[in-house]
């Protein structure tokens, strides 16, 4: 029972390293609060399913990483995408005639 409790205790603390960090004078979040209730439960999960389900959250984390390190243009819009390309073959992107504007800055006089 006590190897149990011991295993228990250290796969809760693996669930709460998975999360984002928040920091120490917070209140328990919902879902840690439901993580702990269901690890502490009598009749609560099953330590293989447990672990299985922190194999998981673990994979899940490592994916979300790898996916931004490998796709940094991932949350960028279309222009900034196309300008960033341009740039890292070599190039820079003409600036756009803006119809309100002469050629040193100056507003158009009429």
């Amino acid at each position: 029972m006590a190897t149990n409790t011991t295993k228990l205790r250290a796969i809760y603390r693996s669930f709460l390293r998975e999360l984002p960090s928040r920091p120490l004078s917070s209140a328990r979040t919902p879902l840690q609060q439901r993580i702990r209730s269901t690890i502490a439960s009598k009749n609560g999960t099953p330590i293989e399913q447990a672990e299985q389900f922190l194999q998981y959250v673990k994979a899940q984390r490592m994916y979300a990483t790898l996916l931004e390190r490998y796709n940094p243009g991932m949350n960028m819009d279309e222009e900034e995408r196309v300008r960033l390309t341009a740039r890292r073959v070599g190039m820079d992107l003409p600036v756009e005639f803006d119809a309100g504007n002469t050629t040193d800055g100056s507003p158009d006089k009429k």
